[in-house]
């Protein structure tokens, strides 16, 4: 038997997935990530701490599956992806904590570039709007506020990468230095359509070239993790960004094919071909992850506060113990009684872009309960997400394409019937969960088995994909116009305080 193993660092926890050749899990470990909030709108992640449990979950499940590191054909890598470090390249030690994708303090550095005119060309390069969110931004804010660390830059003795690249780097003991597309696309710094680092942007953010690393297709043999971690030397054959390693393990492979995953945040992505559509309604363009050479790409949405709205309802509000407690509290009551909860803690993300709008609650009577507020909090997610496909069917429209047949939708928060149903009456057309709800961790799984000839090509994995539960819309469509003209309305108000 060969067996996958899949490393996924996300925001709130690193997690080691373990999975059989047909795409099914075996073992699962798992341990919380805490964050660091310097200041208001600061995230910070201790980098040990992101490699020291990443290991220690990788080690924990094969353990835990009683699987031997020698029956393991290769390993996959899916991250979080805009969160940026700075290490030397000598000792490996990291000259700050990881600034997390959510961070907002490089604003100023993106107010400068907008200043001097480069916002669209940053656009027409990248993909990307110009935005704190972003890698790129995040760099140059450490190099002109770490001491010393733009000198050492300069001199190439430090080390520029996401997460993915961080791990590359611990698991090869430093060897390999090096990124996939789908993680270089998401850093302002790229250029998706010749595929290189970006010498303009480069010079305009004052990064120096030698600080980046190696980009390589999604699907590549990278290195091999030392034998002393887990026991033996077991190839890196894949590497992608969280969100394009979920349309890669949802099999949408095709063209019009999109993908919602709810975790932390709401990510809606559709792979658009060999063809990198330019939105003209606040979405964004990135590289999806490739399994060849061949170029592919993804029309993308993201909101900043999706799942994490359910952890303020618990840690922030005190209104439930754990997260597992939201349906039972919003279910308590038929609706949100006209709450509406704009969950903007970090600004609000596609299709909106406003960095300085922070999160409200409208439509409050003294009748509102903690019920109406968690329930408003579920629907926000929902909202949020129908937004970005709104913005995404004038893009089709506009692209000739047919539009949207059906939702597929992962992460945390899919589990929950009762958003998903709500999800399906906004939009309109059914939502599909499938059988295997890890598919971030799937996805980054499946690009290492082609690379390391577990699988002959992405047909092959087509037939692996298996839909769980269907949710049909059942909400008469002007209720849903209704609905989300009120959400729109929340909004401006949110936007305009």
């Amino acid at each position: 038997m060969s067996y996958l193993l899949a490393l996924d660092q996300g925001t709130s926890s690193s997690r080691s997935v373990l999975f059989d050749r047909d795409g099914r899990v075996v073992a699962i470990a798992q341990r919380e990530l805490p964050q660091v909030f310097p200041r208001p709108g600061w995230v910070e992640h201790d980098p040990r701490r992101i490699w020291a449990d990443q290991l220690a979950t990788a080690q924990d499940v094969l353990a835990k599956a009683g699987v031997p590191a020698g029956a393991v054909a290769a390993i996959g890598i899916t991250n979080q992806r805009e969160t940026t470090l700075l290490w030397d390249r000598r000792s490996g030690e990291p000259l700050h904590n990881a600034i997390v994708w959510q961070d907002r303090r490089a604003e100023p550095v993106c107010a400068a570039l907008r200043a001097q005119g480069l916002a669209p060309r940053v656009q027409a390069t990248t993909g990307l709007v110009v935005d704190a969110y972003f890698s790129g931004p995040k760099l140059a804010w450490l190099l002109e506020h770490v001491p010393g660390a733009r000198a050492a830059a300069e001199r190439g003795e430090l080390a520029f990468g996401t997460v993915d690249t961080w791990l590359l780097w611990q698991l090869t003991g430093g060897r390999v230095h090096a990124t996939d597309v789908s993680n270089a696309s998401r850093t302002m710094l790229f250029d998706i359509h010749r595929r290189c680092w970006d010498e303009e942007l480069l010079a305009a953010l004052g990064i120096p070239a030698t600080l980046l690393p190696e980009v390589q297709p999604s699907s590549h043999l990278y290195g091999q993790a030392d034998a002393g971690l887990l026991g033996a030397a077991i190839p890196i054959g894949g590497v992608a960004g969280d969100q394009q390693s979920a349309l890669f393990g949802q099999a949408c492979f095709t063209p019009g094919l999109a993908k919602n995953t709810y975790g932390t945040g709401c990510f809606l992505l559709m792979h658009s071909g060999s063809r990198a559509l330019q939105s003209r309604n606040g979405l964004l363009t990135s590289s999806a992850a490739q399994p060849d050479a061949q170029p592919a790409y993804a029309l993308e949405g993201s909101v900043f506060v999706g799942g994490a709205v359910v952890q303020w309802l618990r840690d922030g509000l005190g209104a439930i113990r754990s997260s597992a407690e939201v349906q039972a509290l919003a279910e308590s009551v038929p609706d949100s009684g006209g709450v509406v909860l704009v969950p903007a803690f970090t600004g609000l993300g596609a299709p909106y872009w406003q960095a300085d709008a922070r999160g409200s609650i409208v439509g409050l009577s003294r009748g509102s309960t903690v019920a109406h507020i968690a329930r408003a909090a579920l629907e926000s997610i929902a909202y949020q997400s129908a937004a970005l496909i709104d913005a995404m069917a004038l893009d089709m429209q506009a692209a000739g394409s047919a539009p949207l047949a059906e939702l597929r939708v992962d992460g945390g928060a899919s589990v929950n019937p009762l958003l998903m149903q709500f999800q399906a009456d906004l939009l309109g057309i059914p939502v599909v969960r499938p059988e295997v709800v890890e598919t971030t961790a799937l996805g980054a799984a499946y690009l290492a088995g082609l690379a390391g000839g577990v699988y002959r090509s992405p047909a092959e994995l087509s037939e692996l994909w298996r839909p769980g539960r269907r949710f049909e819309p059942a909400l008469p469509r002007e209720r849903a116009a209704e609905l989300k003209a009120r959400w729109d309305h929340a909004v401006r108000q949110t936007v305009a305080a």
